[in-house]
């Protein structure tokens, strides 16, 4: 029987190779194993699930801001947006959505009717609220807890496109701005346009056609001589008085507390002819006051048109906004929709801001200035405009204004301190 020899150079194999370059080859063979494993790409990060849209208006001390929430996601029937607010920034009061603050982080969860957004909807909402240092634009934006940018890495999400108005308007639609992003996103709110009428009028009483022309100065106690106090159908806590502490200028105003509820009402009217001034009446006053305009309806400045019955022409105040408010049919400038609303503007509180308007009594054709700023919701000009005139417009007649009032009357619970000074109406127009 033969016997077999190993073959001359070879050995049975006995575990991990031994020679140097066998241990080489293996050790780069498990490094390699090891970074094929590292470089597997990861998951591609969520696609964006909004977008903001902020704008503000700033005065020293306090400013407006507009928001425009798009939800890029997919339908939901309910939002809670939160970001992160610029050092000494505390926001006063809110419309169209619940806002809180807690430190730095801001919350604002919707209201009833603008809950639900589709793929690619949007809702408006808008805050007023006081800074100090510099007003900086928010930061960290996310929806329903999810930053906007899609990402949950610590690298940051894709900015807003806040803007920040160096002017001391306090209107909620915003002049052109430095904006820190690099490609800013226009603002959903339109820009002011300047008053075409306005080329610039006298600002004091030496403009020609006034009718009404005070500054409070000849009055003392309780307003009279040229203003009389007046309670319409009932009388309550309102008072109206002559203030030597707070003015505008010189050393008097018109002080008004109104009391919440309709019979808490008060007003100053004053005993001249109204009716003479035509074809347009303008209208200028200083208004300062302290308490933030509500969500229910308020009245703040009447006149009573002789062409509805005598029914009042109004001025005031509902879903935190000004707004014009027909007594006869509770007709509204702009409508309250959410739309309508956004495309008005809040009254800023403890400062003095400068109101006024236009109204012609030979065709439906109104507009309102606040500092000198026209506020594109509060216009009319003959064609119906969605979500501002169209309700406006159902009645035809131009109004004639034969008396004008200042004051304040609340049609739910809300009282404000309010002070008007150098107020003026004429044929003519009257700048701030």
């Amino acid at each position: 029987m033969k016997q077999f020899r190993p073959v001359r150079g070879l050995r049975p194999a006995r575990g991990l190779p031994g020679s140097p370059a066998a241990r080489l080859v293996a050790a780069l063979a498990a490094l390699v194993a090891g970074l094929v494993v590292v470089l597997v790409p990861g998951a591609a990060s969520a696609a964006p699930v909004c977008k903001v849209d902020y704008t503000t208006n700033q005065w020293p001390g306090g400013f407006t801001a507009s928001v425009r929430l798009t939800n890029l996601g997919s339908a939901i029937s309910g939002w809670t947006l939160r970001w992160t607010a610029g050092t000494g920034q505390q926001i006063t009061n809110a419309w169209n959505a619940q806002v809180s603050q807690s430190g730095a982080t801001v919350t604002a969860v919707n209201v009833d009717w603008n809950g639900s957004l589709a793929t690619g909807g949007t809702a408006d909402f808008g805050f007023q609220g006081t800074w100090s240092g510099s007003l900086t634009p928010p930061s960290d934006w996310s929806l329903n807890g999810v930053p906007c940018g899609g990402t949950s890495s610590p690298s940051p999400s894709p900015s807003p496109s806040p803007t920040v108005d160096a002017s001391p308007s306090p209107s909620r639609f915003p002049s052109p701005s430095a904006s820190p992003s690099a490609s800013p996103s226009p603002s959903a709110s339109p820009s002011p346009s300047p008053s075409p009428s306005v080329t610039p009028p006298p600002s004091g009483c030496s403009g020609t056609g006034l009718v009404v022309c005070s500054g409070f100065e000849d009055q003392s106690g309780t307003p009279s001589g040229e203003w009389q106090v007046t309670t319409p159908n009932c009388q309550g806590t309102g008072t109206a008085t002559i203030d030597t502490t707070t003015a505008h200028s010189g050393g008097r105003s018109l002080r008004i507390n109104g009391g919440g509820g309709y019979c808490n009402h008060v007003f100053a009217a004053t005993t001249k002819n109204v009716s003479a001034i035509s074809p347009v009446v303008y209208g200028r006053m200083w208004v300062r006051h302290t308490t933030a305009l509500p969500a229910t309806h308020v009245s703040m400045i009447t006149m009573s048109d002789s062409r509805d019955g005598g029914k009042d022409l109004r001025i005031g105040g509902q879903n935190g906004a000004l707004q014009w408010n027909r007594e006869s049919d509770d007709a509204t400038l702009p409508e309250q929709s959410p739309s309508g609303v956004a495309l008005s503007s809040p009254l800023p509180v403890n400062r003095w801001v400068c109101l006024r308007f236009q109204i012609d009594t030979t065709q439906q054709a109104m507009r309102t200035y606040l500092d000198d700023q026209e506020i594109t919701g509060l216009r009319v000009d003959g064609t119906p405009t969605q979500d501002v005139d169209a309700q406006w417009l159902r009645r035809s007649t131009a109004p004639r204004p034969t008396t004008f009032r200042l004051g304040w009357e609340s049609y739910g619970g809300d009282a404000d301190t309010l002070w008007y000074d150098d107020v003026a109406l004429g044929s003519s127009p009257i700048g701030c």
